[in-house]
């Protein structure tokens, strides 16, 4: 699972956010599988998923053409498929760099919290690639982003009462119920939970603080 510079980083970010670090670590753990970096050309890059339908809508012309013809776009999510390995989605990703850059990034989720590129300008940075800065600067710089999209999307109550369907709901879209999303955060949230518990000292503290609150 996730390492112990990762699990301090997380349970510290938390705790600034006032977030229940169990359950942000749930929410990282679906999102990411406990991974949070790959080795992708002799660097650690933030897991990514490129998604086609994405990049497609902000495509026109013969762009657009271009695209569908070389299998990086299509209007249908779910209609470009991605590698099984992070390797090869970089691969996927430089592609489709090299028809629009900034289409291209907008159109990947990334890091731990698997963030949308396209929400850059929502979330406050300048630009898509200062939030691509931010997700490729370190494991810190993805629970940022995270957190930045979990603050601004108004869930940091609703994750510390444990809604998950509705976390799910906004964080994941309406099709969580599909993929589980909310009965794997709360399956992770009661191990993470659990396993702060056992390990007392501040991490129980905030477990226990945010449980009460919630």
């Amino acid at each position: 699972m996730f390492e112990k510079e990762t699990i301090q980083e997380i349970i510290a970010a938390a705790e600034r956010a006032g977030v229940e670090p169990a359950a942000l670590f749930a929410v990282a753990e679906v999102e990411c599988g406990g991974r949070t970096t790959a080795r992708v050309n002799g660097r650690d890059e933030p897991l990514i998923r490129f998604e086609g339908h994405y990049f497609d809508r902000r495509l026109t012309g013969k762009k657009q053409v271009d695209a569908r013809q070389q299998g990086l776009a299509s209007p249908k999510a779910g209609g470009v498929r991605n590698p099984a390995t992070q390797t090869g989605r970089w691969q996927l990703l430089d592609c489709a760099i090299r028809l629009d850059r900034r289409a291209a990034l907008e159109s990947v989720s990334w890091g731990l919290g698997q963030v949308m590129g396209a929400h850059w300008q929502w979330l406050g940075y300048g630009s898509v690639e200062a939030l691509v800065v931010e997700a490729r600067s370190s494991v810190a710089g993805q629970i940022r982003l995270m957190l930045r999209f979990i603050e601004k999307s108004g869930l940091v109550e609703v994750l510390n009462r444990h809604d998950w369907a509705g976390f799910a709901r906004r964080y994941n879209g309406p099709l969580y119920r599909k993929f589980a999303y909310d009965r794997k955060m709360a399956e992770a949230w009661k191990r993470h939970h659990d396993h702060l518990l056992r390990d007392g000292g501040i991490a129980g503290g905030a477990v226990d603080k945010a449980a009460a609150q919630g």
